[in-house]
């Protein structure tokens, strides 16, 4: 998800159905939408598949907490449709194939309050993320539901709502910021730890991801198929908490993170970075038969960035089954969320409740960035904003919130830059435009979200075609 937003970009290009759903090129016919599709109601199917069946065991402890289990998974499914294509069919029951033909659409605002209550039921008989065993990580739990009821609240904008879900996590006691920022997202260290609430933890060679065939540059055997964005890199602070700038002299261009917030390194490397044993090297002046040159045609970064969240710096066996570890849930974003509606409900904004929650985030033992005491809140709902943009990097948030706060046609809207090359003597002739702000930036390509169309996604065409009462024209 985070090619669709202003963090990243797919080095396939302009062109690849990713990029154009955020790009004023989204139809029904893209195939990335159709996939989602698919995907989604095949889980709800399988959902709604066991919730039947089950009915026919005796009633017990365990029977119980799987029917939570199976209702929490089918509301998100619900919840994520409901987010990007809006009014969709809502089905709880089996169908055969000529009823499945024949479902209507529901509204939004319906769904989604049927996943609040469906989210408030599988907290009520789920356990406590604390009662979790190491043999049984990655099954749901009361604080993962109610995190997701917490989202879905600031979907419909019922912000009082959404800070009693946020605030029931924080007063159960269960979770904590961890004290590694990059160790929450390695095999070894992201699964049983205090903070990540909701996770998927791969396991190599058996339920492994290919994470890092897509992500790893060619150095390291992989296809640089995702890279950060420049607009992603100049949103990380300097280390006093003040605004990056290009024109400020603790910018370094041989050093990008050179006296910046500590997340950008833990996040994404570049240019002469060390990353697994070896330097990385991309610019418009080296050699394109080593996948080093930036440019449009060769398998190499297009940014120039690369993503090292997710990574460490130990040798992987097997590039197609790693053991990665995908936050879905953090406490770090429960904290923000929690503030976020407390602003927005109106609720008095204290410097006790910027320490208990955005400070707390940024206080991280290796990250100690300044705290925040904007007690404005149209100021401080821009520190919020872009709090989650660099916490939640890179973790499939960043298109979500673009949307649900109504500026991803402000956002997603001009060109895409990568990474400055200042130093250059390629730079010039070699990118397709020059960076007019005189910094060397490397062109990526542009955007042009449109308002309120992509706001939607539409129905696959496939669907339409099945079944009409899914056309766009429909009720």
């Amino acid at each position: 998800m985070e090619h669709l937003s202003d963090n990243g970009f797919d080095r396939r290009g302009e062109n690849n159905a990713y990029f154009q759903i955020s790009s004023g090129k989204l139809e029904n016919a893209n195939r990335f939408i159709k996939l989602y599709w698919d995907a989604a109601y095949k889980r709800i199917e399988m959902c709604n598949r066991f919730l039947e069946g089950i009915q026919k065991q005796p009633d017990n402890a365990s029977k119980k907490r799987m029917i939570a289990e199976a209702r929490f998974l089918r509301a998100t499914q619900y919840h994520y449709l409901a987010s990007y294509f809006k009014d969709v069919p809502l089905v709880t029951t089996l169908l055969s194939g000529e009823e499945a033909n024949q479902v209507k659409k529901e509204k939004q605002s319906v769904i989604l309050s049927w996943c609040i209550d469906e989210f408030k039921a599988a907290a009520n008989d789920l356990p406590r993320y604390k009662d979790i065993t190491s043999s049984e990580t990655g099954r749901a739990c009361k604080q993962a539901a109610l995190a997701f009821m917490g989202r879905t609240c600031m979907l419909l904008k019922q912000w009082q709502e959404g800070a009693q879900a946020y605030r029931e996590i924080i007063d159960l006691g269960d979770n904590d910021i961890a004290p590694n920022y990059r160790a929450l997202f390695l095999p070894n260290t992201g699964v049983n730890n205090k903070e990540n609430i909701f996770y998927i933890a791969y396991l190599a060679n058996y339920f492994g991801s290919g994470l890092p065939q897509h992500l790893l540059s060619a150095k390291d055997g992989g296809w640089s198929s995702s890279n950060p964005s420049g607009g992603l890199f100049e949103a990380y602070e300097f280390t006093d908490g003040t605004p990056f700038s290009y024109d400020d002299s603790r910018f370094d261009p041989n050093n990008l993170g050179k006296n910046r917030d500590p997340r950008l390194d833990y996040t994404i490397y570049y240019n002469g970075s060390m990353f697994k044993g070896t330097v990385y090297r991309s610019s418009p002046d080296y050699q394109a038969s080593l996948k080093q040159r930036l440019d449009y045609s060769s398998e190499a970064s297009k940014t120039g960035f690369m993503w090292r969240k997710y990574f460490d710096e130990n040798p992987i066996e097997d590039i197609t089954s790693y053991s990665a570890v995908t936050p879905i849930i953090r406490y770090a974003e429960v904290l923000l969320s929690y503030l976020e509606c407390m602003l927005e409900s109106n609720q008095p904004i204290t410097q006790a409740l910027l320490d208990q929650t955005i400070n707390k985030v940024r206080g991280r033992a290796d990250v100690h960035m300044p705290g925040i005491h904007e007690l404005n809140p149209d100021r401080l709902r821009e520190i919020i904003r872009h709090e989650r943009r660099i916490e939640l990097a890179y973790e499939g948030i960043r298109y979500w919130d673009l949307l649900r706060w109504h500026i991803a046609h402000e956002v997603l809207n001009g060109k895409i830059w990568g990474a400055p090359y200042p130093n250059s003597t390629q730079y010039a002739t070699a990118t397709k435009e020059v960076d007019p702000t005189g910094h060397c930036r490397w062109y990526v390509g542009k955007r042009e979200f449109r308002n309120p169309q992509d706001y939607t996604w539409p129905i696959p065409l496939a669907e339409q075609n099945i079944n009409p009462n899914l056309r766009e024209n429909s009720n």
